[in-house]
């Protein structure tokens, strides 16, 4: 074998390593499976999706409250939560900046950068545009060829979208969100004749709000819902269109309480129901002839079948098409439970869990942060802390920066 051939392989190996490391982590990270369990192993079932880095949660004040954010009040990350909520911001305008080391209790450059702003539109602020950018870097790849010169490559995943939202009427807005996407997980290697390019998609998000304020006693109350259905889009297809792959198309539905403690103190509760819309992949054993034993061609149909389906037909097939029935459709929905204590909404305390089927990924961990508001500025941080202490995500940190357009102009005499 030939040197560049040797080296185009070494250029795979590592690019496919670093593609594992973000795709089963994610799937499987936390994961305490006893393998030794027969009942496990044989209902382990996740589902498989393309741009895995898309459902990463950006910023830390969500991370924080154990990934959820479908009917937490209004802020500049609402774009990847429930974009419909800028709609109800308070303030005109908000840009932010997040960053977020991933998987570094394996690989140290690794990282989701996260850029999102909104702007209020019209006198009756009643309507707004927004729009995020996020870059995920699977770091560097470094390879060394037989005369010692070293090569490198830097795979990465992106995607930019804008959205417009607005009131339908006093409690009630609806947001749609434009995406372009691209990932690019390959090498580059003309000297061998390789000219492999990066995929990309494209994906749109519908979402809703709605917010009352019931009077419990002699205090008012926030009683919010939301939902978001994000990335309903075409296929990623990988290898010059022959390896395609689905989008993590998902459906969030969510609600939060909040209510005061006493002046300038308030405490909310959130709930957050996750459930992908993807249609399941064949497993070969679920395939049998009439010995018991697998059927290969039956399965390669199935296959075939689940390869040639259409996202929109995916969607609604995702409902009904696990192989053990409504059980294991159940067991596709993730939840996530957090508070958030303010106090005179400048300083926050949060915590939250997030819990996935042992059967769907395993991905199981609590989340702590806070975050300190001045009026131009705010800081959040966040801290997760997996229930297994072998689980690639243990102790991932995120940091959010976000300033205050109201703040700015008001700061620099803007208002009079």
């Amino acid at each position: 074998m030939d040197n560049t051939v040797m080296e185009k392989n070494r250029y795979d190996n590592k690019c496919t390593f670093r593609v594992l490391l973000v795709a089963f982590a994610m799937v499987l990270a936390g994961v305490q499976l006893s393998f030794a369990e027969n009942k496990i192993k044989d209902e382990f079932n996740p589902i498989q999706t393309g741009v895995t880095s898309l459902g990463i949660a950006p910023d830390a004040r969500g991370a924080s409250m154990g990934d959820l954010g479908a009917a937490t009040d209004p802020d500049v990350n609402s774009q990847f939560w429930n974009p419909s909520k800028y709609a109800f911001a308070y303030s005109q305008a908000g840009v932010s900046l997040s960053y977020t080391p991933w998987l570094r209790k394996l690989v140290n450059d690794i990282f989701l950068a996260n850029l999102a702003g909104y702007w209020k539109l019209g006198s009756n602020d009643n309507q707004a545009l927004s729009a995020s950018l996020r870059y995920f870097s699977l770091g560097e790849v470094n390879s060394t060829d037989g005369a010692g010169v070293t090569s490198s490559i830097n795979p990465y995943e992106m995607a930019v979208d804008v959205g417009y939202s607005r009131k339908l009427s006093e409690k009630f807005s609806m947001g749609v969100v434009f995406r372009y996407i691209y990932s690019d997980l390959g090498y580059n290697l003309s000297d061998v004749g390789d000219n492999s390019t990066g995929a990309s998609a494209f994906s749109a998000d519908l979402s809703g709000y709605f917010t009352t304020y019931p009077i419990i006693g002699r205090n008012e109350c926030q009683w919010s819902w939301g939902f978001d259905i994000s990335n309903i889009g075409t296929k990623v297809a990988y290898q010059n269109g022959n390896r395609p792959a689905y989008l993590p198309t998902n459906f969030r539905l969510g609600t939060t309480f909040m209510f005061p403690l006493a002046d300038y103190h308030t405490l909310a509760f959130s709930l957050d129901l996750n459930k992908l819309l993807v249609p399941t992949r064949p497993r070969q054993k679920d395939y049998l002839d009439a010995d018991g034993q697998e059927d290969k061609e039956a399965y390669d149909k199935a296959l075939q079948d689940w390869e040639d389906m259409s996202p929109i037909t995916g969607i609604f097939k995702s409902f009904s098409d696990a192989p053990g029935g409504m059980k294991e459709e159940l067991r596709e929905i993730t939840f996530s439970l957090g508070a958030e204590y303010s106090y005179n909404q400048q300083f926050f305390v949060r915590a939250g869990y997030y819990h996935e089927s042992e059967f769907k990924g395993n991905r199981q961990y609590f989340g702590f942060g806070a975050g300190f508001s001045l009026n131009v500025v705010r800081l959040d941080a966040s801290y997760m802390l997996a229930t297994a202490q072998t689980s690639p995500l243990d102790q991932t940190l995120r940091f959010t920066l976000s300033f205050d357009m109201d703040g700015l102009r008001d700061l620099f005499g803007g208002r009079r």
